[in-house]
């Protein structure tokens, strides 16, 4: 086996290798969109950040990432991020061959000072999520799916379900605030500062989502906000819209006033011709991921791992990696 830097020369065999990756997680999760636009892998073959696996000039496998960027993941060091397009690998001896792409991908993004790493995985590439596993990195985000149809649940009444407009959406504010409360606390302690709230409250309402609201009395209590863009390229096709953000006042959980609300959005969706609804999620967001993965199948999921930043003080330049 020959461990060499991801070029173009590469590019045929790795969107083949891609493709049969791809086709791999669509036969766990046959309801994932067909039509989409397949993104451009070429890119990864430029930044000198991609390795290569051959044997007997046949590619095995590679792992590309994005250009690092700082203060990456809300962090206070620079980082990068493969998405599931940059990276794949044949079946056989597949934990294997991540490991030997990882150690060297590694030793060149520590080279360029990346201390952050993040992979999007298939979710039901149980070797490569072992690889990886074994190799520093936890579980952060997941994408997951489902299609456009109702709920097995009858809508609970008492209360009403609505899409808001224009000056509408400035009432679940207060429901906004409660999500950035809720994320900053334990285990997830996603915490921004007082300016990054305030410009991503600001964002909301700019029309550029759509907010469904349960209400109590006139009152927003829970809201789903959904939007055409997702986080990959899946997310994106045409037939598909993603969950962007959903809080409900802790009084009113465990009621079904969430499952009502999402019902009633799906209902919507799905007669303005929509098939399928997407949403990405913390996997550390205990209360969020346990209703997620009651109504949605996981379909990728993110890794990252924190380089300890003494590599960067205690190596001697030249021999650094």
């Amino acid at each position: 086996m020959e461990l060499t830097r991801l070029n173009q020369n590469h590019l045929e065999e790795v969107q083949k290798l891609f493709l049969d990756n791809l086709e791999e997680e669509r036969q766990k999760v046959p309801f994932l969109p067909q039509k989409v636009s397949l993104p451009d892998i070429s890119e990864f073959c430029k930044n000198g950040l991609g390795v290569a696996l051959t044997e007997k000039g046949q590619l095995l496998g590679y792992l590309g990432c994005y250009d690092p960027w700082e203060n990456a993941f809300t962090t206070t060091v620079k980082g990068t991020f493969s998405p599931i397009h940059a990276h794949g690998a044949v079946w056989e001896d597949r934990e294997k061959i991540y490991t030997m792409l990882y150690q060297k991908a590694a030793q060149l993004w520590v080279r360029e000072g990346i201390a952050s790493h993040s992979i999007g995985l298939f979710f039901h590439d149980q070797k490569a999520i072992k690889s990886f596993f074994w190799n520093g990195f936890g579980m952060r985000c997941v994408d997951a799916i489902r299609p456009m149809e109702r709920l097995a649940f009858s809508s609970l009444s008492g209360y009403s379900y609505v899409e808001l407009s224009g000056k509408e959406r400035e009432s679940v504010l207060p429901l906004r605030k409660g999500l950035l409360e809720h994320l900053s606390l334990s285990p997830c302690f996603m915490k921004h500062s007082s300016q990054e709230e305030k410009d991503e409250l600001c964002e909301s309402l700019k029309g550029n989502t759509r907010i469904f609201a349960a209400l109590n009395g006139g009152q927003p209590i829970a809201f789903l906000e959904v939007r055409k863009e997702g986080e990959n390229f899946l997310a994106k096709a045409p037939s598909v819209q993603n969950i962007c953000g959903a809080y409900c006042m802790p009084e009113y959980r465990g009621k079904g006033v969430m499952q009502s609300l999402l019902q009633q959005a799906s209902s919507v969706l799905m007669a303005q011709g929509y098939r399928q609804l997407g949403v990405d999620f913390e996997s550390f967001n205990s209360a969020g991921s346990m209703f997620w993965l009651k109504y949605f199948t996981p379909y990728t999921g993110g890794v990252v791992r924190r380089i300890d930043e003494n590599i960067f003080r205690f190596s001697d330049d030249k021999n650094f990696t």
